[in-house]
């Protein structure tokens, strides 16, 4: 708006200069004319004769009368005119040493305007950047030397460059908007993950990472069942009888916390499930049974919501086969504590490791193991040399892989491996 306006003053301007010099000149050819065709009024002599020394010659300009009264009018009109003119020029000539300056002047009016604006709206506006604001000055410096109409158009050109180029301080850009938040948890999920898959010093660190963030992120069933995750490595690693009671004791409430805030967590349910069964190594008959219908009734559960999970049916295979191992007077004593005590044979045991195998071949050294002990136990000695071959030829890398390797030192001899 203020280009066009500019533009319309300036082009009035020179187009009224342009008219009143046409005046200018219609006058003084009509002054030309006037004097060329009409010489004087010649006044009778008191002696009424045309010729002699009492003839007087006036200036049209000089009569009064009827006769000159509307040529004087008019004269008079078109010399005002003549100082109107003159006065315009001096305003133009004001006018065409102002306009260099117009671009200032606009671009301060209107971020005055845009700050006003930004006050009462809550937010400001930022300034050009250097590029911009280096190329408005020198359109300005070079605008001084040209005429009045190029140097009105590079101002607009300028005004337009600082007013839609400036941005809001806090707008986003577009790569901002479309980008989401990083979820701090999911990270520090996904590096305990990688500190659980790595040495022993790793699963340490994996603990005392989980510790540190407990307290922010306690209310994360996610959080929890990597917590009873890390206590069971960290008793896997601790020496000492105290410490790994400890341990299982911290992870069988991390377990049972995750299950209480998550009910369908597969995850849940399982590690709660081995923190009860490691419990069971350290407390008395009474609570080991106990533990083991509840490391029972949730495996079956982390089963029906996780059916594919390996870990779960390799779990639960040890349980049966535990179950079937039990002596008569530990079954008794189930019995005479709970009601009826825990059942599942050698076959159910088999069923499962079997499981474990189908959806993850050579899942574990110590599911070959288990598989040779449920073979051998069925009578089935050539199935179980396959398993006990298939276990040797399986590196030693885990503690429990190192536990398997024991037991075939026992378990091959026998069959004759």
């Amino acid at each position: 708006m203020a280009n066009a306006d500019s533009k319309l003053i300036v082009l009035g301007a020179l187009a009224g200069m342009a008219g009143i010099s046409l005046a200018a000149v219609w006058y003084h050819s009509l002054k030309s004319r006037r004097r060329d065709s009409w010489p004087g009024l010649y006044l009778n002599s008191p002696s009424g004769s045309r010729a002699g020394g009492g003839m007087t010659m006036v200036d049209c300009g000089a009569v009064i009368g009827p006769a000159g009264g509307g040529q004087a009018e008019v004269l008079d009109r078109l010399e005002a005119l003549i100082r109107c003119v003159s006065e315009l020029k001096d305003e133009m000539r004001a006018l065409k040493s102002a306009l260099p300056l117009l671009p200032d002047q606009v671009r301060e009016e209107l971020k005055g305007h845009s700050r006003s604006e930004g006050n009462a709206a809550g937010s400001r506006r930022t300034t050009p950047t250097r590029r911009k604001r280096a190329a408005a000055t020198g359109l300005a410096a070079r605008s001084g030397g040209q005429s009045s109409e190029e140097a009105e158009s590079e101002g607009g050109y300028m005004t337009a460059l600082t007013d839609s180029d400036e941005e809001e301080p806090n707008r986003p850009s577009q790569e901002e908007e479309e980008e989401e938040p990083v979820d701090q948890l999911v990270v520090l999920l996904e590096r305990v993950d990688a500190l659980h898959r790595g040495d022993s010093g790793s699963k340490r660190q994996s603990l005392d990472t989980l510790l540190e963030k407990k307290e922010e992120y306690g209310y994360s069933a996610s959080l929890l069942w990597r917590l009873a995750r890390a206590y069971s490595d960290a008793h896997d690693l601790a020496d000492s009888l105290d410490e790994k009671k400890a341990l299982a004791e911290s992870g069988k409430e991390a377990g049972a916390e995750a299950v209480r805030l998550n009910p369908l967590c597969a995850d849940s349910h399982q590690w709660y499930a081995i923190m009860c069964g490691l419990m069971a190594e350290y407390d008395t008959v009474q609570n080991k049974i106990k533990n083991g219908f509840i490391f029972k009734d949730h495996l079956d559960k982390a089963i029906e919501l996780k059916p594919q999970d390996p870990m779960s049916y390799y779990l639960l295979g040890r349980w049966c086969y535990a179950v079937a191992q039990l002596s008569w007077i530990e079954r008794k004593v189930a019995a005479t504590l709970f009601g009826e005590p825990p059942s599942a044979t050698v076959q159910d045991a088999l069923k499962n490791f079997l499981k474990v195998e189908d959806i993850s071949p050579g899942y574990s050294k110590q599911n070959y193991v288990f598989l040779a002990k449920c073979f051998k136990d069925l009578g089935q000695k050539s199935q179980a040399r396959k398993m006990c071959e298939a276990a040797c030829s399986m590196d030693t890398v885990s503690k429990e892989d190192e536990d398997a390797e024991k037991e075939l030192c026992i378990l091959c001899p026998l069959l004759g491996v």
